[in-house]
Order: C-alpha cells, then sequence, then structure tokens
C-alpha cells in the first residue's frame, strides 16, 4: 500500500512529544524539510502557533484546505465546519489514547477494582468451561 500522509499545509497532526503531547495540530507552513509551523486552533485543542520538529509529530489521515500561514479565527471556523474533533475521536487511534490515558491515571482503589472484576470474570468462564467439558 502506498505512503499516503504527506506533510503537507492543512494536515492534521498529533504531536507526540513535548507539553502539548497527544494534542491535534494543523499545519499551515513548512519551514523546511525538518521543521513545520502548526496551529491549534487554540480554542479547540489547545495549541499555540509554533514551530516543531517533524519528529515531534505523528501526520494522521485528516486534511483541510486552507492557504499557506492561515489565521486561528479562519482555522477554528474550518475545524468546526468540517468536524475534525469528532472525526479524530471515532478513530481507533484517538480511542486507544483515551484508554492509556485512563490508565495511566487510575488510582490504587480503581485499579483494585478492575483486579476483582477480572477475577469475577475468570471464576465465570472457568465454571462453563467445566460444564461444557463435563458433557462432552
Amino acid at each position: 500500500m502506498p505512503f499516503n500522509n504527506f506533510v503537507e499545509i492543512g494536515r492534521i497532526a498529533l504531536i507526540t512529544r513535548g507539553p502539548d503531547r497527544n494534542k491535534l495540530c494543523t499545519i499551515v507552513n513548512v519551514i523546511d524539510s525538518n521543521w513545520v509551523q502548526v496551529d491549534g486552533p487554540e480554542a479547540l485543542t489547545g495549541v499555540s502557533r509554533q514551530a516543531i520538529r517533524l519528529t515531534d509529530v505523528a501526520l494522521t489521515k485528516f486534511t483541510v484546505r486552507i492557504s499557506v500561514g492561515q489565521r486561528n479565527k479562519l482555522l477554528t471556523q474550518i475545524w468546526k465546519r468540517d468536524n475534525i474533533l469528532e472525526q479524530w475521536n471515532n478513530t481507533a487511534w484517538a480511542k486507544k489514547l483515551a484508554v492509556r490515558s485512563t490508565r495511566a491515571n487510575a488510582t490504587d482503589f480503581d485499579k483494585f477494582k478492575i483486579m476483582l472484576a477480572k477475577k469475577k470474570r475468570r471464576d465465570v468462564v472457568h465454571k462453563e468451561f467445566l460444564k461444557v467439558k463435563k458433557s462432552n
């Protein structure tokens, strides 16, 4: 399968390192082969306009049609019109990040409750297995 996610103006990217980690942004300008200028828009994603290394972003499959250096106000309108955040939240990638975040923020008591639930499920499955095994 050919490579389809190119670095281009309007490509939606996920920031993978730094203070804005796991936030979406839009590439608004390509500075050189290693750096791009990104903008959140800040009102929706919390990412302000900044230059960022390409090694610190992961390109998504989403794009928006914008011009070079598009201003924040129009970018926000385009994101709302195209439902970018809703589309992103429906992807497996976003769901995986949400699960990872939930697990990382779980308290000891939450982990204890999960352990008890797994134990109960394991016992039920084992009892059903023994019933099936005995009937054969």
